[in-house]
């Protein structure tokens, strides 16, 4: 076994025995993984209370082959306090966690999702339009895994988003699809162009596009839909948390 060294973001925690613990943990150089806490439940455990639900700390784990990781320490960096004002904060980091929970695979490492994650937690402890936070969050989450709907041209006969009109989501297909190729018979959902050119800027990699970008209310609705309807397609099922995000 080798001991392995990373930031982590503790997505899920489970009671294992009177003293234990098992934790889920999203983290930067390794992806999602799964250890053992021996002691985690002790008030003066090995762990000092840095396995809280969506706290970031510095861990280092023993990997195994089969089976469990083994959590041999666990120093913690912060922990995710949103404000008491509003539940939708809250609500929201847990369901960063349930995402990064749903949608990774264990020991696939995408850092660049672990710092949209924590990016995320950090607008949502902040209270700053957390509704517009958790689109960014979700948009990152399906660009990262491969799952981000294609968004540049009708999946049928290629016309543009540019050329204006509206077009339809076409989730079992994984992208847009132009009024004159829709049928009824498809699963789509109805998206102005406009919505499109703002989900492409917010689901740029580069983040400065999406900060300089104001929306209305109609339009983030119409894009969280959109979101939603992929995740839940990838899911197989709607994310048990969304239901509170309203």
């Amino acid at each position: 076994m080798s001991a392995e060294k990373t930031e982590a973001l503790v997505i899920r925690v489970a009671d294992f025995s009177e003293s234990s613990r098992v934790v889920s943990f999203f983290t930067r150089d390794f992806g999602r993984t799964s250890a053992l806490a021996k002691g985690g439940r002790r008030l003066k455990g090995p762990f000092e209370a840095a396995l809280d639900l969506l706290a970031a700390c510095r861990i280092v784990f023993l990997r195994k082959s089969s089976g469990l990781d083994l959590l041999t320490e666990a120093q913690l960096i912060s922990r995710f306090r949103p404000s008491g004002k509003s539940l939708v904060g809250l609500y929201g980091g847990y369901y960063v966690a349930e995402l990064l929970s749903g949608l990774t695979e264990e020991y696939d490492p995408h850092a660049a999702l672990y710092d949209a994650a924590q990016s995320t937690l950090h607008r949502l402890a902040k209270e700053e339009e957390p509704k517009l936070a958790i689109l960014r969050f979700e948009l990152a989450v399906l660009r990262e895994i491969g799952q981000l709907p294609a968004l540049d041209a009708c999946l049928v006969c290629g016309r543009s988003p540019e050329k204006g009109g509206t077009f339809a989501h076409w989730v079992s297909h994984g992208g847009l699809i132009c009024r004159e190729c829709s049928r009824d018979e498809y699963d789509s959902q109805r998206i102005a162009a406009g919505t499109v050119a703002a989900l492409r800027r917010f689901s740029s990699e580069d983040e400065s596009l999406a900060d300089r970008m104001t929306v209305s209310a109609g339009q983030l609705e119409e894009m969280r839909r959109f979101t939603l309807a992929a995740i839940s397609h990838v899911l197989g099922r709607r994310p048990k948390m969304h239901r509170y995000l309203k």
